[in-house]
């Protein structure tokens, strides 16, 4: 649910005078209506040297679908990025107090490319070879960011990657209980079932996006040309964005639903020979993600229900949640059929 901020355009520009001098001005302030978890500003900043083009994020306004939201953690992840090979965006400034424009917020440069979240790429020059290719050079960019050297970047300083899949499972286990309107039957078997079989982490701790999907890379041609989304990063098992990965390439929607894209198999070949990793216990793994995505289903349910959201994303994400809680009981070996309980918002039961 985004707000009317008055005087957008001169506080920006006043808040900007401390960092590009009095002459800057703000040109081409938009809204960008994409994705769930923050709200977002194009602009170009202007000054007598040069024009940016940059993108403003915004802390959604709380509660959020993920909280806690954490835009300095945000800030210092991408700030460490640059430079690596990983093709994240340059952040430029952050803005913590909310005294400017009432939440806190990040500004980063606005890099080129499409990305294709719903729809395939398309149009004449749109060759099977160039979508075979566009998988590769994303699965090469998700190696790079599972072998970035963390005590290079200090990005080893976030801590805590030895018990990684302990810390999923707890806190998509807390954020489930935290929303839930009543007893949640097949939910609370997939978390049990997970406990049950949860297996050794993989041993080298790396770098997790914890958003890893088609959706959240751009393109220019047929190559990534940046990775968005890290408000789910942290350190740990990176088998945890294989996962995600595999759950949403099972679920063919943009780029994976061209018919020339790759398999998953094909896919996780071109990672592991850029990695040097090897996936391992995939079917947990695509069940610890499909209770994940039925958890934040279930919070944008428990937003729209409440009022405090207007998304009708939201809505139509709760449909999924039977069927994502069904995909992780089959990967476990559990074929019971099981009540979901109350998951969707009650305009919709």
């Amino acid at each position: 649910m985004s707000i009317v901020i008055p005087d957008l355009t001169a506080r920006l520009t006043s808040w900007l005078q401390t960092f590009a001098g009095d002459d800057v001005r703000v040109e081409g302030l938009d809204r960008v209506d994409f994705g769930h978890s923050a709200e977002m500003l194009v602009f170009t900043i202007v000054t007598a040297a040069n024009r940016i083009d940059v993108v403003l994020r915004l802390r959604p306004a709380p509660p959020a679908l993920l909280e806690p939201y954490d835009l300095s953690r945000q800030f210092q992840i991408l700030s460490a990025l640059d430079g690596s090979t990983v093709r994240a965006p340059k952040v430029l400034w952050l803005e913590e107090s909310g005294e400017v424009l009432g939440r806190p917020f990040l500004v980063m440069e606005r890099v080129p490319g499409d990305v294709y979240e719903m729809e395939p790429p398309d149009g004449p020059n749109v060759t099977d070879r160039r979508i075979r290719r566009m998988c590769i050079s994303m699965a090469e960019q998700l190696a790079a960011v599972h072998t970035v050297d963390l005590v290079a970047t200090g990005l080893v300083e976030l801590g805590g990657g030895r018990d990684h899949l302990d810390r999923e499972i707890a806190h998509w286990a807390d954020e489930m209980h935290r929303v839930q309107r009543g007893e949640l039957p097949a939910l609370e078997r997939l978390l049990a079932e997970l406990r049950h079989a949860k297996p050794e982490q993989y041993p080298a701790v790396t770098l997790v996006h914890g958003d890893a999907k088609p959706g959240n890379f751009a393109f220019v041609g047929d190559e990534v040309s940046a990775v968005f989304d890290w408000e789910l990063t942290s350190l740990g098992d990176p088998l945890t964005d294989l996962g995600w990965m595999e759950l949403l390439w099972m679920q063919p929607v943009g780029l994976t639903s061209h018919r020339a894209a790759l398999s998953f198999d094909d896919f996780l070949a071109h990672y592991e020979a850029a990695s040097g990793i090897t996936a391992r216990n995939r079917p947990w793994y695509r069940a610890l993600n499909a209770f994940k995505m039925a958890v934040i289903c279930l919070i944008g349910s428990a937003l729209y229900d409440s009022g405090a959201s207007d998304d009708e994303r939201f809505l139509m994400n709760a449909r999924g949640i039977s069927l994502l809680t069904q995909l992780g009981l089959a990967d476990l070996g559990v074929i019971d059929k099981l009540d979901d309980g109350p998951v969707l918002p009650v305009s919709a039961r």
